[in-house]
């Protein structure tokens, strides 16, 4: 027998039921923090960009992509690429890991470069300048044939033009082996602009960052009346642990960086990225 109305009460959610689900909690997102390879600090990423791609805590040196540097260097909207249309090709059917062909055009997608090296004419606080550099995020800035014949062409309008040359190395991988000799001419090409352009008159200023290695080192990367280095760059033809294992003996402390060669005269300064613009329009003004 019914004593009244009956009342509702909320069903029992099952176990199978959705709404009895546990929210996920909320990760931190890939990408947002950096460690500091150097102080170990970990470190906000947009404030190391804000920062030049500094640590804020101990000043270390991050790779800057090219388009990055670029925009660092040069006054806004002031830069024009030139040779867009060079594209490697493969003269030697190429395989290691892939062919050659693929890796190229992987390595185009991953970077947003056509090649390894950028090169053009920019405004630096008003001055004219003939720029390059090689970026180590394209097959570790290996020097190609495309890489040789932009900086070959782009030192050669700058000595038709008469203006400064600047060249920026981030190059860890020299010459690049899947073009075999051909990359190996390179050098020699590169150089020999060079000295056309030293006896023109002239004036070269070389930029060397983290990495500067192989043959880039011992070619054009070497050649400049003025060469300036980022701090606790690595900078030498072999690496640190080839050397060691030739020479068969430990190594000197600091060994291949900015501070051992500035102190041995390889290089003229050094000069943190936060006066480097600076310091090249002053070296720019001092010897024109």
């Amino acid at each position: 027998m019914s004593t009244g109305p009956e009342i509702a009460r909320p069903a029992t959610p099952s176990m199978n039921d959705e709404s009895s689900t546990p929210r996920r909690k909320r990760g931190v997102p890939e990408g947002l923090w950096l460690r500091c390879p150097k102080c170990s600090a970990t470190i906000f990423r947009k404030q190391v960009e804000k920062n030049l791609r500094l640590c804020p805590e101990c000043s270390h040196h991050f790779y800057v992509p090219a388009r990055v540097r670029i925009q660092q260097l040069f006054d806004d909207d002031s830069f024009e690429e030139w040779y867009t249309e060079l594209r490697s090709v493969d003269p030697l059917n190429f395989h290691d890991q892939k062919p050659y062909k693929t890796r190229l055009i992987a390595e185009q997608k991953k970077t947003g470069l056509d090649e390894a090296c950028v090169v053009g004419k920019g405004y630096m606080r008003g001055r004219p300048v003939v720029f390059g550099l090689t970026d180590s995020a394209f097959i570790m800035g290996s020097m190609g044939s495309v890489v040789g014949e932009k900086l070959t062409r782009a030192t050669e309008e700058a000595t038709r033009q008469k203006l400064p040359l600047i060249i920026v190395s981030g190059s860890g991988g020299g010459a690049r082996m899947h073009e075999g000799i051909l990359s190996l001419m390179q050098m020699g090409k590169v150089s020999a602009a060079l000295g056309r352009f030293h006896d023109a008159g002239g004036l070269y200023i070389s930029v060397l960052t983290d990495p500067t290695m192989g043959g880039v080192a011992a070619s054009f990367a070497s050649l400049g009346d003025v060469i300036i280095a980022e701090p606790e760059a690595l900078i030498g033809f072999a690496g640190p642990r080839v050397v060691k294992a030739t020479v068969s003996s430990e190594l000197p402390e600091g060994f291949q960086t900015s501070e051992f060669l500035l102190k041995h005269g390889f290089i003229d300064t050094i000069v943190p990225r936060t006066e480097l613009r600076s310091e090249i329009v002053r070296i720019v003004d001092y010897c024109t």
